[in-house]
């Protein structure tokens, strides 16, 4: 099968967030996150399993480095813990944290590597959320500081910012499903953290630029939605959920205002209660570039509220439902594998927001069930077809005229995969949860294969 054809100019690396890899939860003055309280909570996360140790990168990121360094990645994706670098999320720095962070952007820069850095990947201060959360608008200040903390420390050293990864998850399946941290089911509050993770990007933009940040962006989440048929209520449903999907995060963003049709998805629950003046011009800050996140499609029809009373709703609650997808496989996430949905997600978002800023893809890969063999091998061959395809999907939006600038693998290592704890892997590279082993699997070596040709052609055609 013939390698995808890609820009040479196109910059490639690899993913990871702080709660998923670093492990030393209670270590180095770190103080609780959401998600060390959530995984505390019976029923929450598959066996009990948590983010205490996961794969304990906070000791191990040399070697971690090392394998970046042997892959031969021109980015390295990691996120700041906001609970390491400031314990209550506001007042008090830890001067641990950001001695870590300083050591791992070292690290990064000696093996060649660029480091880009992630400020928020899910893990809020548990005392800020004792405060209300992401439901108040006192945490985008509070976020603003620890944005000023960080870029006052490494911003000599790191060029690229990502405000936020995924506000959809935050938001909604955080506040609204109750299946991530903080593991609630709420309507409009949800809606309310919604506006006010945006309102915090925005501020944090404010402070990079300040700071003199070379290259700021958001990392978001859209979703290549399909109607289950062409009956104008499946469509009608998908359009709701392009709202609650997508709008509500490139609405604002792009286009300077809130979604045109907040009440047919949301009816009472999108009162507005949340927003100020001014509001649209904090979160609206010109971006260097936009992180993409894509995985899979999905497909929908029109289906009945599961709470009849709209006042009780939560804000997931829209009247669609999710349809399988036949004939196609599927990972071990029971995600379907459409690479083509990849290729007309980007492409649409090109026509539908003129003018966006330069893409990178801030995540692409897809879990696996990774069995080693008797030598502890792992022969991971769907992954490196779904990293193939999909890198070729890439190449068709990249000629269709969509501007991609670099892609990354989520995800180096596997790790703590959420409310799924250690039971689904994406990494390049096998962890042994036991002895915290790496040992790279076959997709890790087609990526430095494929890494690898791309720097000739770079080098040739350069």
């Amino acid at each position: 099968m013939h390698e995808p054809l890609l820009p040479p100019s196109l910059l490639f690396g690899t993913a990871t967030a702080a709660y998923q890899v670093e492990g030393a939860a209670t270590e180095g003055g770190r103080g609780p996150s959401i998600w060390d309280t959530y995984c505390r909570t019976p029923g929450r996360v598959a066996r009990g399993e948590s983010g205490d140790v996961a794969c304990d990168h906070y000791h191990r990121y040399t070697e971690d480095v090392a394998l970046l360094a042997d892959l031969g990645v021109d980015l390295y994706r990691f996120s700041v813990s906001w609970p390491r670098v400031q314990p209550e999320g506001k007042g008090k720095v830890n001067p641990e944290g950001l001695a870590f962070y300083d050591r791992l952007v070292d690290a990064l820069l000696g093996a060649g590597i660029e480091p880009v850095l992630t400020l928020y990947h899910w893990d809020l201060p548990q005392a800020l959320e004792d405060e209300g959360g992401w439901r108040v608008r006192e945490t985008a200040c509070r976020f603003g500081d620890y944005t000023r903390i960080v870029a006052d420390r490494l911003g000599d050293r790191v060029n690229r910012w990502i405000t936020l990864n995924e506000p959809f998850c935050s938001a909604f399946v955080g506040h609204a499903v109750g299946r991530h941290a903080p593991g609630t089911r709420e309507g409009t509050p949800a809606l309310a953290a919604a506006h006010h993770l945006l309102l915090a990007h925005g501020t944090a933009v404010k402070e990079l630029r300040a700071a003199g940040a070379g290259e700021v962006g958001i990392t978001l989440n859209p979703d290549h939605l399909l109607p289950a048929t062409k009956s104008e209520a499946d469509r009608a449903a998908v359009e709701r959920a392009r709202t609650l999907h997508n709008r509500t995060w490139f609405d604002p963003l792009f286009t300077g205002a809130y979604p045109d049709n907040e009440k047919e998805t949301w009816g009472g629950l999108a009162d507005g209660s949340y927003r100020r003046e001014g509001d649209l011009e904090t979160i609206g800050q010109p971006l260097d570039f936009l992180g993409v996140n894509f995985y899979r499609p999905i497909m929908l029809r029109d289906a009945p509220h599961t709470e009849p009373d709209p006042a009780l709703r939560t804000a997931v609650d829209i009247g669609a439902e999710q349809v399988s997808f036949d004939g196609v496989r599927h990972t071990t996430m029971g995600w379907p594998v459409v690479p083509r949905s990849f290729e007309d997600l980007l492409v649409d978002l090109d026509r539908r927001y003129p003018g966006l800023p330069p893409i990178l893809i801030t995540e692409n890969g897809s879990a696996e069930p990774d069995e080693p063999d008797s030598a502890g091998r792992v022969h991971d061959r769907d992954r490196v077809d779904y990293l193939r395809d999909h890198l070729s999907a890439l190449a068709r939006a990249i000629e269709a005229g969509v501007d991609v600038r670099g892609y990354f693998v989520w995800s180096l290592l596997d790790n703590f995969e959420w409310a799924y704890g250690y039971e689904r892997r994406f990494g390049l590279v096998r962890v042994d949860y036991r002895t915290l082993e790496r040992h790279p699997k076959d997709s890790y070596h087609w990526y430095r294969d494929h890494l690898k040709a791309h720097r000739s052609r770079r080098t040739q055609e350069g």
